[in-house]
């Protein structure tokens, strides 16, 4: 029986467990934060085959990669290229494929640069972090004021010298759009959900959609423009194990976001074969 290394969240872990359990992979938790690791020994940590999926702190990943010495689902690379909002904008658009206008700004950038960088776009507009992930720091702006305030609370953090990531997006505000979660397992999309948010929290002007900020994640059929733009984003970004954010509202329908770690939901709200194809490419890449 395969030995899986699994670095996720708890949600992911317990659901997985037992499916994978019944195809003849053992699932192994491995913690990748809040801990101690002694870099001279690996005795503590688990003996496994692969790993799923690359931590998400690259710092503590890259240690634990070298101490295990192991494939993943989903490496170091592939984590990192989902995680540049920016990166994956730029990819999907060189590829052919429909995303939201968008323009990136590098720290530091002068008022007169920003207003002069978003000026094709019209507001509403979104500003976001590059790399965070859950929605943290996402913003809806309504005019230049506003948009002025939100960056200038970015200039503070960009200011200081040990932040990493100095840059953030503004991009276009699509109103009334729906927001599908398609799950793509080694080039096939074995859907999804809709992510809503409570109609109360509608009312009271809430937009985002993210189900760790309140939204419901409801098995739902994907429509089929959906289904094919989430596997042919998977093909662009070379990515066999990705959660592929879709926005679709009257007129459009765009790649807002991508996820090389994503949660894995209840098996319900997946097609028939998505645990067997799962499987598949744990073994695949553990024969690598």
């Amino acid at each position: 029986m395969l030995r899986l290394a699994v670095t996720t969240q708890a949600e992911t872990f317990e659901r997985m467990r037992d499916p994978l359990c019944d195809r003849d992979i053992e699932t192994v938790a491995l913690r990748s934060k809040g801990r101690a690791l002694r870099l001279t020994d690996s005795s503590d940590l688990p003996a496994v085959d692969v790993g799923f999926v690359f931590p998400s702190r690259p710092m503590e990943g890259g240690a634990l990669d070298a101490l295990l010495g192991v494939p993943w689902v989903n490496d170091r690379d592939a984590v990192l290229t989902s995680r540049n909002k920016g990166g994956v904008v730029a990819a999907l658009a060189d590829s052919g494929l429909p995303v939201p206008e968008t323009t990136m700004l590098s720290n530091p950038v002068s008022e007169a640069d920003l207003l002069d960088a978003v000026s094709g776009l019209s507001y509403p507009l979104v500003v976001k972090p590059n790399s965070t992930t859950r929605g943290v720091g996402v913003t809806r702006v309504e005019d230049e004021d506003s948009l002025l305030g939100v960056v200038d609370y970015l200039d503070l953090v960009h200011d200081y010298r040990a932040t990493g990531d100095k840059s953030y997006l503004v991009q276009e505000f699509l109103p009334g759009a729906r927001d599908y979660r398609a799950m793509v397992v080694d080039g096939d999309c074995y859907g999804g959900v809709e992510r809503r948010l409570p109609e109360a929290a509608r009312e009271r002007g809430r937009w985002k959609h993210n189900v760790h900020r309140g939204a419901e994640a409801e098995s739902v059929a994907l429509p089929p423009r959906v289904r094919d733009l989430a596997e042919e984003t998977a093909a662009a970004l070379g990515i066999d194990y990705l959660g592929v954010d879709v926005l679709v509202s009257e007129s459009r329908v765009v790649v807002n976001e991508t996820n090389a770690r994503p949660t894995i939901d209840h098996a319900d709200k997946y097609d028939d074969g998505f645990y067997d194809a799962l499987a598949r490419l744990v073994e695949r890449r553990a024969s690598e």
